[in-house]
């Protein structure tokens, strides 16, 4: 009797052991389960259905049926210059693209497209040509919002129409007596416009400089996870020519011998959150070279590069995207789409 006793008492034990056991396991696989879908619904925010938030970006693109449209080939093309990256990024020159399939793609996913300015100090005078070429080039026919960061009062703010779909709202800042800190702060800006007003209702965001216009289209062949723009002055070079930044003591470091391309600080972008991480991560280290007594060589650019240099972007425009007005065309420059405009820095620029 005491020994069927001791059995049955053992198999109880096992029993429940068993039992905590599966309970564990469907409890963890629980939780599991619940983690990735609550992750989800996080990613595409409030909406519960993934196919809806692929649908909505550049992840899942889909052509409308029957769409006619140049036949594409993989053996013609450019042969001028290099349309990937040793990543595998496409590097967006003109003809190697179709707009029109672009557009059809994208007009579907009803994407809103930010923009943002900086027009302190004299750099009002070139926010009117900005705007009003904008308005002609900038992703004409989609939804676009304009924010444009100023200290100058509402009665400088010129007045342009623009057309349906399309808003300007003004972001007011404080003056600065010197350009790099109006430059060290814009990572600062846009990392806060992200976070207060932007993160509900915008899916793409190009950061731009204002003493630039449009010359022809900029639209959805640039939309990218995280978009960068060879910088025109230094693309022919070689890397040990670009000027990042060579302190080690620098957050914004590149050694010698490294590095892919020099971008440039007047014009990026890409997915809001993307966006959002550079902005984020380049103000801290900006920050942390502040209180070491430190300013990167070109400011944000600086710090720009060194982020895209280890965090690759997914697209690169070409030097088409941010030519300069004082310089003639190359022969591989087959359009230009926007630009820096010749400006006098000695009138502009604070004392």
């Amino acid at each position: 009797m005491t020994l069927i006793n001791g059995k049955a008492v053992t198999a109880v034990l096992l029993i429940a052991v068993l039992l905590v056991v599966l309970y564990c396991y469907v409890s963890q696989s629980y939780r599991v389960v619940l983690s990735f879908e609550e992750k989800s619904k996080a990613t595409v925010d409030d909406r519960s259905d993934p196919e809806a938030f692929l649908t909505r970006h550049e992840l899942h693109l889909v052509s409308p049926d029957h769409l006619r449209y140049k036949q594409p080939s993989i053996v013609h093309g450019r042969t001028d210059v290099v349309t990937v990256t040793p990543w595998l990024a496409p590097v967006v020159w003109e003809g190697t693209f179709d707009p029109g399939l672009l557009d059809s793609i994208y007009r579907p996913k009803n994407i809103t497209v930010a923009a943002t300015v900086f027009a302190v100090g004299k750099y009002i005078k070139f926010l009117k040509e900005f705007l009003e070429t904008a308005e002609k080039h900038f992703f004409v026919g989609f939804r676009v919002h304009v924010y444009v960061f100023t200290d100058r009062p509402n009665e400088e703010m010129p007045q342009v129409k623009m057309a349906a779909d399309r808003q300007l709202t003004v972001m007011p800042v404080p003056s600065s007596n010197r350009w790099q800190e109006i430059s060290a702060r814009r990572m600062e800006l846009i990392q806060m416009l992200i976070e207060k007003k932007l993160r509900d209702h915008t899916d793409y965001i190009f950061c731009l400089d204002v003493d630039s216009k449009f010359h022809g289209r900029w639209g959805t062949e640039s939309l990218g996870g995280l978009v960068a723009v060879i910088h025109p002055g230094y693309y022919r070079d070689e890397r040990s020519k670009f000027p990042y930044e060579r302190r080690p003591a620098s957050r914004a470091y590149v050694a010698h011998g490294e590095g892919d391309f020099y971008y440039c600080g007047g014009a990026f972008g890409g997915l809001l959150e993307e966006v959002h991480l550079l902005a984020k991560t380049c103000r801290q280290n900006f920050e942390a070279d502040a209180r070491d007594s430190i300013e990167a060589a070109w400011q944000e650019e600086s710090h720009l590069n060194r982020y895209m240099w280890i965090s690759k972007p997914s697209k690169v425009l070409s030097p088409e995207y941010l030519w300069q007005d004082f310089k003639p065309k190359n022969p591989e420059i087959q359009i230009i789409r926007f630009s820096g405009v010749v400006k006098n820095y000695a009138e502009i620029r604070p004392n």
